[in-house]
């Protein structure tokens, strides 16, 4: 292995409070040589935002160390819809990461799902169905059910798009995780083949066998969303199960 992808919610972080051992495997893993991106499909703040928060925390990070799904779906909009109008779901300011896209409240071309929270609303989502019903594509930044808080388990986005594209008979294209192009776009960053590199995650399916299936080597961690009954139904096996990031270290072994 030469670097190593991590998710950051979950498995560095729960409400953005580091998780017991993970500022030091963490550090470990940069003094050893291996290369790091922090991949997350958190859409309530931007990439800076992100980073300083971890800063704080005491882990050693940049915003050049973070790729959101906010920033990769800019990336997608002006590459599959260039200048489109785009009508945005999203609870957080990360208008930052989304660059020069165009936002509107009405005649969208396009509606961006972005992650969950007071925002979505009956008003809020009937406003993107009828967007929809009007010929506008949907594109959504992840699919995630629910994430893990200091509160317990909260209700995401992605059950708000399965609603959406049943009602309004559509499919959406997704940006981040679990898309190959979200971990495709990580190696580019940090110059290795995913044959090269592992992705750490707590979330079985959009994390670790995504990863697998994008060529990588997955890795689960049983902290965050992590849950037994959902491991057991996974669509496959996860490379190997950690009980938490603190443990990534030695499963890397020596330095590249």
């Amino acid at each position: 292995m030469r670097a190593v992808l991590i998710d950051i919610d979950g498995v560095l972080t729960v409400s953005w409070k580091p998780l017991p051992g993970a500022v030091e495997a963490l550090r470990g893993i940069r003094a050893a040589g291996f290369g790091v991106a922090l991949v997350t499909n958190t859409t309530s703040r931007t990439r800076a935002s992100i980073a300083a928060t971890l800063s704080e925390a005491g882990f050693e990070v940049g915003a050049q160390d973070v790729l959101t799904a906010p920033a990769v779906t800019a990336a997608h909009l002006a590459e599959r819809h260039p200048g489109a109008r785009c009508l945005l779901l999203n609870s957080g300011d990360i208008a930052a990461d989304l660059g020069d896209v165009t936002l509107v409240e009405e005649g969208a071309d396009v509606v961006v799902v972005g992650g969950a929270g007071p925002g979505f609303d009956y008003a809020a989502l009937n406003r993107a169905f009828g967007e929809l019903q009007r010929g506008a594509r949907l594109v959504a930044m992840h699919r995630n059910l629910y994430w893990r808080t200091d509160a317990g388990l909260q209700l995401d986005s992605g059950a708000f798009l399965l609603g959406l594209e049943r009602a309004a008979r559509v499919e959406a294209e997704v940006t981040g995780k679990p898309s190959p192009a979200f971990f495709a776009a990580a190696l580019a960053r940090l110059g290795v083949d995913a044959e090269r590199a592992l992705m750490v995650g707590d979330d079985i399916e959009s994390d670790v066998l995504a990863a697998q299936r994008a060529g990588l080597t997955g890795v689960l961690v049983r902290t965050g969303k992590y849950q037994p009954e959902t491991h057991e139904e996974a669509s496959g096996t996860p490379d190997h199960v950690l009980d938490s990031f603190a443990d990534v270290p030695a499963l890397l072994g020596p330095a590249p």
